[in-house]
């Protein structure tokens, strides 16, 4: 990767961005993979929160997939949709082409100091560096996947795996950008880290992405503890305890469509 295009966007404007051929998706030539889109929609959401509610932080950040997210130019709003002192709804909407692509909602609640109530009952999830197997998820094509160094545990099977992902690759060309924003850029990669069935023969993209924080991460660093499960109706749901370098933040949920590979 040269140092012109190690970014998955540019900025084209106050809420616009253009992807970089590191956004590139997996199941199509001509789609973005989410992981780097909900990034992007997820720092424009936390620069809004910065900007306009810096005593808030977000707790649930929840984003539909309303179509194929193409290799186009992205434009981003944010509507409030309940305002409040301590409690706020907002929404972001990213649209391409003139189609709304992604619909993200975020709770926004009251920062306060609760140190001395903190706790979790996490299983324990080894730090970054303890795994030396390359992740199956390196077994994908696309951009995306081809720009993220991931590792997982020896005992990865079909449907669990425990990886840690990370990336040199900027979410934005030129500027910094939020911990939140940079962090959640990984999010989408736990649907292809522990493949129940080989992609070659079954689909499974996930429609949506739902995250519930009980502390805010940071870095750059995100370790996925992922089950897999698929029923026999069509239905799957990819589940995971998210972790940053300094322990657990809180717990990722994909719900999938579960289909055959088109002869």
């Amino acid at each position: 990767m040269d140092g012109v295009t190690q970014s998955y966007f540019t900025r084209d404007g106050d809420d616009a961005f253009v992807p970089t051929e590191h956004a590139g998706g997996a199941w199509y030539d001509n789609d973005l993979h989410l992981a780097p889109v909900a990034g992007l929609v997820i720092d424009h959401l936390e620069r809004w929160r910065l900007a306009n509610a810096p005593g808030m932080v977000f707790s649930r950040l929840s984003l539909d997939v309303l179509g194929m997210i193409l290799r186009d130019r992205i434009t981003l709003s944010v509507d409030v949709l309940r305002p409040g002192r301590t409690i706020e709804l907002v929404q972001a909407t990213a649209v391409i082409d003139g189609r709304s692509v992604i619909l993200a909602r975020g709770w926004l609640l009251q920062s306060s100091d609760t140190t001395e109530a903190a706790g979790d009952a996490v299983e324990p999830f080894p730090p970054p560096g303890s795994f030396t197997r390359e992740s199956w998820i390196k077994r994908w094509p696309g951009e995306l996947i081809d720009s993220v160094d991931a590792t997982q545990s020896d005992d990865t099977r079909p449907g669990r795996a425990k990886v840690w992902v990370t990336s040199d690759v900027d979410l934005v060309a030129g500027e910094e950008s939020t911990a939140l924003g940079e962090w959640a850029k990984f999010l989408d990669c736990a649907n292809g880290i522990s493949w129940r069935q080989d992609p070659n023969v079954w689909m499974f993209p996930n429609v949506d992405l739902t995250l519930h924080l009980f502390r805010q991460p940071a870095g750059r660093w995100m370790g996925l503890d992922t089950r897999q499960d698929f029923g026999a109706g069509g239905l799957g749901l990819t589940s995971s305890v998210v972790h940053d370098e300094h322990g657990p933040v809180g717990v990722l949920a994909q719900s999938l469509t579960v289909r055959k590979q088109p002869d």
